[in-house]
């Protein structure tokens, strides 16, 4: 097992220079590849999320056929949940579905705490990840605390999250003891796969792109901090989707790379972030090649490849990534071909 110190994707996230532009794809590991969708036939997504076996085969395909400087751990936001015990489950087609949505402050009492042994399968399948990655690192993930909130209180995924704004404004008190607990999952979620050995973790707060600036520090970030807070000793990368007016925020949370979805260039998004704080550190990046653009073919492909790269000169560090996750009906060879064209333009 390498200590991968100088990894190029760990290099740029500490703000160095790498060897070349690391690049990893989120949903790089899923259902774009037929070699998956073989492996998964028959499986349900949280009793493979729970297979350490299925999660290290999952998660070490992309890397063997794209070369790309990351492998993301293949697994679920809602896993942590599940595992604790929320009667929830994936339905295929429509994503998380939770039994009994959250509505008072009982449901909130009830829901329980997360304990490290609820979650071995994972830690045991970064340990079989360490060992055959090589100098590859490995990304370990969790959800952050508003997103899941968002499926406990809606009961599955929502366009206008009504339910979970009519919460946050008219209980606040019950609001920010539901995040709380939420943390709580979360954090030790991430701690246990640290301990197992990621090299770094990136917390997704798919859904935050639905609150205005005002509410999300109100109501979000004392709790994403809580849970990045936890998280010293390796890189913490930060991602929402349409969340080009709550960059600097997510920063502020505790994030050492903030990941950038495809609407916000990269170097307007360094601007926003070194004018919000210019006391801090040059800020490092992730981002942000719209996933469409994949279907876009060769020359079009390059040359959004090609302007990413040089947007990302702005920042300290540039991680290449998508701006949120493959689209199933990806060609799996153009995202090989993404790949090699990041580390010849980088």
């Amino acid at each position: 097992m390498s200590d991968n110190t100088t990894a190029p994707l760990l290099v740029a996230a500490r703000g160095g220079v790498p060897s070349r532009t690391p690049v990893w794809f989120m949903r790089q590991a899923g259902r774009s590849l037929p070699e998956y969708r073989k492996l998964r036939e028959g499986t349900a997504m949280l009793d493979a999320c729970m297979d350490p076996e299925m999660v290290c085969e999952i998660t070490l395909q992309p890397v063997r056929r794209h070369d790309v400087d990351g492998a993301i751990l293949f697994s679920d936001i809602v896993v942590p949940l599940k595992a604790a015990g929320v009667d929830l489950d994936i339905v295929p087609g429509t994503g998380p579905v939770v039994a009994k949505p959250i509505a008072g402050r009982a449901d909130v009492d009830a829901l329980p705490v997360l304990e490290a042994h609820q979650v071995q399968p994972v830690a045991d399948a970064i340990g079989l990840l360490n060992a055959a990655l090589g100098d590859v690192p490995l990304i370990g993930f969790a959800g952050a605390p508003f997103t899941l909130a968002s499926y406990l209180v809606e009961g599955g995924p929502s366009k206008h999250h009504e339910r979970t704004k009519a919460l946050m404004h008219a209980d606040p008190e019950l609001w920010h003891a539901l995040l709380a607990r939420i943390a709580d999952i979360t954090a030790e979620f991430l701690r246990v796969q640290v301990a197992a050995g990621v090299k770094a973790v990136q917390l997704f707060d798919s859904w935050a792109g639905a609150l205005s600036e005002r509410d999300y520090r109100e109501f979000v970030l004392p709790h994403s901090t809580r849970v990045l807070e936890t998280i010293t000793s390796v890189p913490r990368i930060h991602f929402g989707v349409g969340t080009g007016e709550l960059l600097p925020a997510m920063r502020e949370a505790g994030a050492d790379v903030v990941g950038v979805d495809w609407r916000t260039p990269l170097d307007v998004a360094v601007r926003r972030l070194r004018e919000a704080a210019p006391e801090l550190p040059a800020p490092v990046v992730q981002g942000n090649l719209d996933p469409a653009l994949l279907f876009a073919g060769e020359t079009a492909l390059r040359r959004e490849v090609d302007r990413i790269v040089a947007e990302g000169k702005a920042a300290a560090g540039h991680i290449f990534n998508l701006g949120h996750g493959v689209l199933p009906d990806t060609d799996p060879d153009m995202i090989t071909k993404a790949v090699e064209w990041v580390h010849r333009a980088g």
